[in-house]
C-alpha cells in the first residue's frame, strides 16, 4: 500500500500545535504502511520566503476555496501526483478540495481526510471581528475573517462529501461535523503523542515552591493570547505564584501594555523537557476553539497538574480532579490555585501520566489507523 500524505507546512525550527498532531499521523501511517511506501506532499515550506505574487495568488484564489497555499495548478499536480498512490491521505480538512478534485477526476484509490478541527469553527476564533461604531451602533466587519471561515467552511464539506473516509478528533467535533454537514466521522482519534518521556531526570518534589511556578504553553494565537490576557487581569492578582509563558512566537507579548514584566516568557524553546519539569502546574484558560489542545496532551505525557478551562479539557476522557481541575470561572481558578499553595501534592501526577499511556500515546492509535486504511 502506497500513501500520498498532503500536509499543511513543513516546519523548520518548533513546530506548532497542529504540526505536532501531523508529525503523530505520519509516524503511525509509516508503522502500517512501511516508511518506504509513505511519500509527503507540503502545501508550505518555512524554509521558503512567500513572493508577493504568492501572497496575492492566495487572495485571488480563496474565494474559489482554494485556502491559502492552494491553486488550480498545484491542485492539478496533486492529482496527478495521487494517480501513483493507493491511499491519498488529506492532513487537514481545508484542503477539501483536493478530495473534491480527486473524486471529480476518477481517482481510483482511497481518500481519506483528517480534521484536526472543524475548520470553520476554528478560523472564526481565530480572525476576530473588527469593530466600530456608526450612529451610535456598535459594528463589527472583517472582510479577511469573511472570506477565510467561507473558504474553511466550503473544504470542510467537500472533505465530508468527497473522502471516503473521515477522522475526526473528539465526539465534540463530529457532531459539529453532522450538524453543519451531515456527515459522521467513520473514526474518532484523539491527539496522541509518540512518547518521549521515559522518566523524570531531576527529584520530583511536592508544589511547594514559594511562590509555585505555574506555566502556559501554546503558540502566539487569538485564542491563547486572550487567555492569558483574561488570567492576568482576573486571576493572577489574587494569586501568589510564579508565571511562565511559553511558545513559539510569544516574545511578541512583551509589547502588550497588559502584560506584567515579573511574568517569564519564552518563545521557540527547543527542548521542553526541562521546562516541564520545572513547572508545579500548568495553567490553560482556554475559552475558544475547535478540536482538541495539543497542549494538554502534551502535558499529560509529561505527568503534569492541569488547572485548564473546559476547552482545554475538550475531548479528554479522565478525572479532571485527579489530574489536575476543570475551571471556568475567575474564582475558580483563584480557589484552585491557592488549594495547591496550601495544600502541596506532587509536582510529577502519576495519574496524568497513566492516563497518557493508555489513551493518549502513539502505540494506542495503530488499530484506529490501520482500521481506517483497511475497512
Amino acid at each position: 500500500m502506497k500513501i500520498l500524505i498532503i500536509r499543511y507546512k513543513k516546519t523548520r525550527g518548533v513546530p506548532e500545535g497542529g504540526e505536532k498532531a501531523s508529525e503523530l499521523n505520519h509516524t503511525v501511517l509509516s508503522q502500517i504502511a512501511g516508511i518506504e511506501k509513505v511519500d509527503t506532499y507540503f502545501i508550505h515550506d518555512e524554509a521558503h520566503k512567500r513572493s508577493m505574487w504568492e501572497y496575492l495568488q492566495g487572495v485571488i484564489y480563496m474565494p474559489l476555496g482554494y485556502y491559502f497555499g492552494l491553486t488550480p495548478k498545484r491542485v492539478r499536480e496533486i492529482v496527478n501526483k495521487a494517480q501513483s498512490y493507493d491511499v491519498v491521505f488529506v492532513d487537514r480538512s481545508v484542503f477539501g478540495i483536493i478530495a473534491k478534485r480527486l473524486k471529480k477526476t476518477n481517482y481510483k484509490g482511497r481518500v481519506i481526510c483528517f480534521f484536526h478541527n472543524v475548520e470553520a469553527v476554528y478560523f472564526s476564533a481565530k480572525y476576530s471581528q473588527l469593530s466600530f461604531s456608526l450612529f451610535s451602533k456598535q459594528l463589527s466587519l472583517n472582510p479577511m475573517r469573511w472570506l477565510v471561515v467561507s473558504c474553511a467552511n466550503r473544504n470542510d464539506r467537500w472533505s465530508c462529501r468527497y473522502a471516503d473516509r473521515t477522522i475526526a478528533l473528539s465526539r465534540r467535533d463530529d457532531d459539529e461535523l453532522f450538524r453543519r454537514y451531515g456527515r459522521r466521522a467513520n473514526q474518532l482519534i484523539p491527539i496522541a503523542f509518540v512518547d518521549r518521556y521515559q522518566s523524570p531526570t531531576s527529584p520530583q518534589s511536592d508544589t511547594t515552591s514559594t511562590p509555585p511556578l505555574c506555566m502556559f504553553l501554546g503558540a502566539y494565537f487569538p485564542a491563547n493570547v486572550e487567555g492569558i490576557e483574561w488570567f492576568v487581569k482576573q486571576v493572577l492578582p489574587h494569586v501568589s505564584i510564579r508565571m511562565q509563558v511559553v511558545g513559539k512566537g510569544m516574545d511578541k507579548l512583551k509589547e502588550a501594555d497588559w502584560i506584567r514584566p515579573e511574568i517569564d516568557i519564552l518563545s521557540n524553546v527547543p527542548d521542553l523537557r526541562p521546562l516541564f519539569e520545572a513547572a508545579d502546574i500548568m495553567v490553560l484558560p482556554i475559552f475558544k476553539g475547535s478540536g482538541m489542545k495539543v497542549k494538554t496532551c502534551e502535558s499529560l505525557m509529561y505527568g503534569k497538574n492541569i488547572i485548564g478551562t473546559p476547552e482545554a479539557w475538550s475531548g479528554y476522557d479522565l478525572d479532571y480532579s485527579k489530574a489536575g481541575a476543570c475551571c471556568l470561572t475567575a474564582n475558580e481558578f483563584i480557589e484552585t490555585i491557592n488549594d495547591f499553595c496550601q495544600h502541596p501534592r506532587p509536582r510529577f501526577n502519576e495519574y496524568a501520566r497513566t492516563i497518557f499511556l493508555e489513551q493518549y500515546s502513539a502505540d494506542r492509535m495503530y488499530d484506529k489507523f490501520k482500521s481506517v486504511l483497511e475497512d
